[in-house]
């Protein structure tokens, strides 16, 4: 498996890079520690990924995940939601367990878990 972006993400992605006039820079993806479930998605605009980064491109969207983020992100989609009560990106993970009630963190199945930990 790998993860996949849907056209309205990959719009959304693309026309930030062009505001920010670095139309070569990678989406970095990851995970960090934190929010009433355990986990929260993390991302930023980066000029090179990281030597062990896996990576991913789709038309002129590259994205860039670190090795151990992506034992939980693969199987995932990259949405792109934007209506009156958020607008952003949408990470849709086939991993994720729960996640809290303002859907800022998850929580994912032990087994996954018990890899992040090696």
């Amino acid at each position: 498996m790998a993860i996949t972006v849907t056209e309205k993400a990959k719009g959304k992605i693309s026309d930030l890079l062009s505001q920010r006039q670095t139309p070569d820079h990678y989406l970095k993806i990851s995970l960090q520690g934190g929010g009433c479930s355990g986990f929260m998605y993390s991302y930023d605009f980066v000029s090179l990924p990281e030597e062990k980064d896996k990576l991913f491109e789709f038309d002129n969207v590259k994205i860039c995940i670190d090795r151990k983020s992506y034992l939980f992100l693969n199987g995932m989609e990259i949405d792109y939601q934007d209506d009156l009560l958020k607008s952003g990106l949408v990470f849709n993970n086939p991993n994720a367990d729960r996640s809290c009630g303002c859907g800022e963190s998850i929580s994912f199945k032990s087994g996954i878990k018990n890899e992040m930990d090696k």
